[in-house]
Parts: structure tokens; C-alpha cells; sequence
């Protein structure tokens, strides 16, 4: 008796790019994968927000310079409208400015990768290879549709007194020290929002782990700079933590605190994601745990889930991003169905939070 295999679905692919060269050898490149297939190939961004309301891609790789519409404003349409993971795909002056690549993570892309430099056809770079298991990656990435969080319904989140469950907020946040968030796909616009609510008053330092692709960490924290008034810095080996500080983990480092200075490793063979959230909030648990309010917000994947509820369980006060307000609902969905969140907010609610830690510090 003969069996049939079910035939594997192809990832669909959708290219937007203007230049007809590139365009035609990053289509002959991803069809040369068996496991994708390109389905369409369009020069500027407004006939692929057109195209997509016809033709539903899994992925869909975008160029940043191009006529008639570019690639960051048809980004922030489709994913308002017709949310799809999209990867930039552009040339390296545009991947090496902080400025455009950090606006197109803000706007809803995954990632930013610039074009591999041989575009000689058949060719297999390393540079070719990571492109390809990118679009693999993350055309499997559930993205929600992206609103205007600055229009999110306010809800006030008073000091004394409880949004969900039975213990109140004024408790919880009493007696902490630090603040520790853990963040991915749709982290620079949540964290611009969240650091720009936040002054050099505000009464404890703040740890972010920030997954983003290695080399633009350094370009987000100018761009975080340019707008907050706390300190916003990559961290180094043994410095002190100060209160209106934001210390972001360094590339290819995992990043802990002992002793409240930061206490930098570099990671070992097991470790398959640097820097983790794990790492980060298993340090906090080790050394301050009842000191320590932790979120996890929008991103793939369950870094820092399991993490969280431990927190939670030896005296944090735990925060998870909401769905609605999550461009990718992994990481703090995980939490979710863990347990792990004493509290399940929005942005604006989280600031409220930030807010009533720096008004009620400045009062005393």
C-alpha cells in the first residue's frame, strides 16, 4: 500500500524593491531555497500596500529608498493596516544610519539587515545565507496590528490603589530598587514612550535587555538619548548603578547586577540567546528579588517567561505588555500563561506606573 506525503507549503514572499537588478537576483536567491517562493516583486511601496490587500504573503522584504512611496512609510501602513513581518532589506549606508534603521524597527519591521554586497548570481555568502534563514525565521512571527499607542486609552493607575487581583499597587511598590525590562520585536517605539515618561529624578536605575540585531544597539541608545532626560547608556563591567540611569546590555555579553553594580559575562555554549532576559532577571532573583519590578514586553519567542514567574513568586512586582498594544505577543503572552504578571498593561498604563514612582519619590 502506498502512502502520500503531504507536501510542505512554501513560504510566500513578497519583494519590494526599485532597482530591477537587485530585485530580480533576490528573487533568483530566495527561490532558489525549496522551502520559499516568491509571489510578487513590486518597485515602490504603494503597489505593495496594494498588492498585499489582494495577495497575503508570509513575509515580505522591503527596501528603504524607493519612488513614490518609501519603504518606512509603507512599513508603518501595512502594519497598520495589513500587519505582515517584514524585514528592511537595504543598502549598507542606510543599515550603518542610527536614525533609519531605528525609525524602521520603531514603525513595525522585525529586523534590519543590509543587501549582501556580491549580487553575482549563484553566490553563497554568509551574508546570503543569514538573509534567507531570516525570511524563514520570521515569516513564522505572528505580528498584530499596529495602532497609535499614543492614542491608547489613558487609565489611571493610582499608587494605593489595585487594577487586578488583591494586592495593592501602593504595597507592591514600595521598598524596590531596581527596574528590569526584557523586550524584542517592537521594543524601540514601547521603550521611547516608556524612557521619554521617565526623568534623571526617577528614583531607581533601570536594566533593559533589548534583542536587536548585533551592531544597531548603540545607534538606538543615541536615539533614545536625543529625547529622554534620564541617562540612557550601554553598560559596562563593574560600574554603579544610579538611580535615573538606563543601563541596555551590551551586545554579546549577558548582563546581571551584584553587589548594585553591573556584573557583565560573557556567555557560555549553552547559551543560545545574548544577551537574555533569563540571564537578567535570574541575576535580579538571585541578589534582590523582593527589591525588584520586572516587565516583559512585545516580543517572539519565551525569553524570560519562566524567569518572570519566579519573580513574581518571591515578592517582584511583575508587569507584562498587553496583546492589543504588542506588535509580537511571545514573550509576554508566555509570561501571561504562566502566571507570571502581577499586572497585564498597555504602554500608557505603564507610564502611568513610571510616573507615580518618580511623583511619589519627588514628594516625600
Amino acid at each position: 500500500m502506498s502512502t502520500l506525503k503531504t507536501k510542505k507549503r512554501k513560504i510566500k514572499v513578497l519583494i519590494v524593491e526599485d532597482s530591477p537588478t537587485v530585485s530580480l537576483w533576490l528573487e533568483h536567491l530566495l527561490n532558489s531555497d525549496p522551502e520559499i517562493e516568491v509571489i510578487g516583486n513590486m518597485p515602490n511601496g504603494k503597489l505593495a500596500i496594494d498588492f498585499v490587500k489582494i495577495n497575503k504573503p508570509d513575509i515580505i522584504t522591503m527596501d528603504i529608498d524607493m519612488p513614490v512611496m518609501n519603504g518606512l512609510d509603507a512599513t508603518r501602513i501595512i502594519m497598520s493596516t495589513t500587519p505582515i513581518p517584514i524585514i528592511i532589506v537595504t543598502a549598507s549606508r542606510n543599515a550603518k544610519k542610527h536614525n533609519i534603521s531605528i525609525e524602521a524597527l520603531a514603525v513595525g519591521a522585525l529586523t534590519v539587515i543590509q543587501k549582501p554586497i556580491d549580487i553575482a548570481f549563484g553566490t553563497k555568502s554568509e551574508e546570503i545565507k543569514k538573509m534567507i534563514s531570516m525570511v524563514k525565521i520570521y515569516s513564522e512571527v505572528k505580528v498584530i496590528k499596529r495602532t497609535n499607542l499614543t492614542e491608547t486609552e489613558k487609565i489611571n493607575v493610582p499608587i494605593n490603589t489595585t487594577l487586578k487581583g488583591n494586592l495593592p499597587v501602593i504595597k507592591l511598590l514600595e521598598n524596590k530598587k531596581y527596574i528590569a525590562i526584557g523586550i524584542s520585536s517592537g521594543g524601540p517605539e514601547i521603550l521611547k514612550m516608556l524612557l521619554d515618561s521617565i526623568s534623571e529624578k526617577f528614583p531607581y536605575p533601570v536594566l533593559v535587555v533589548q534583542h536587536i540585531t548585533d551592531g544597531f544597539l548603540e545607534s538606538m541608545v543615541l536615539w533614545l538619548n536625543s529625547t529622554s532626560k534620564a541617562k540612557i547608556k550601554v553598560a559596562k563591567q563593574d560600574e554603579t548603578l544610579f538611580p535615573g540611569h538606563v543601563y541596555f546590555a551590551p551586545n554579546r555579553y549577558q548582563m546581571g547586577v551584584k553587589q548594585n553594580r553591573i556584573d557583565l559575562l560573557e556567555p557560555d555554549g549553552n547559551m543560545i540567546i545574548c544577551p537574555s532576559v533569563s540571564h537578567l532577571f535570574n541575576s535580579l532573583l538571585l541578589n534582590y528579588a523582593n527589591k525588584t519590578i520586572a516587565m516583559l514586553l512585545t516580543g517572539m519567542g519565551s525569553d524570560g517567561a519562566k524567569e518572570l514567574k519566579s519573580l513574581k513568586d518571591a515578592g517582584s512586582l511583575t508587569i507584562a505588555q498587553d496583546k492589543e498594544s504588542s506588535l509580537v505577543h511571545g514573550m509576554p503572552g508566555k509570561a501571561i500563561e504562566l502566571n507570571g504578571a502581577n499586572y497585564i498593561l498597555n504602554p500608557e498604563q505603564i507610564i502611568n506606573v513610571l510616573q507615580n514612582i518618580e511623583d511619589s519619590f519627588s514628594n516625600k
